[in-house]
């Protein structure tokens, strides 16, 4: 995976494929992935690249360091 920073919605959902998770699953307003009892809501694609704000929401609900982001 690229260095912590801003990344592609797809680069997202492959990266935490990689992770383990499962998905992405159809939710309410969301898609969500899944590993065990772990579930991350994905942001709605919108053709802009997440920020590193928003990635790091993301993988703090993932449970997901950012070494190990950058390991992926």
């Amino acid at each position: 995976m690229p260095p912590f920073g801003p990344v592609s919605r797809r680069e997202l959902v492959a990266a935490l494929r990689a992770l383990g998770f499962s998905g992405p699953h159809r939710g309410g307003r969301h898609e969500f992935m899944l590993r065990g009892e772990v579930t991350v809501v994905l942001p709605n694609p919108h053709g802009v690249d997440i920020g590193a704000g928003l990635l790091r929401r993301i993988l703090r609900q993932a449970g997901v360091s950012k070494q190990e982001w950058e390991e992926v």
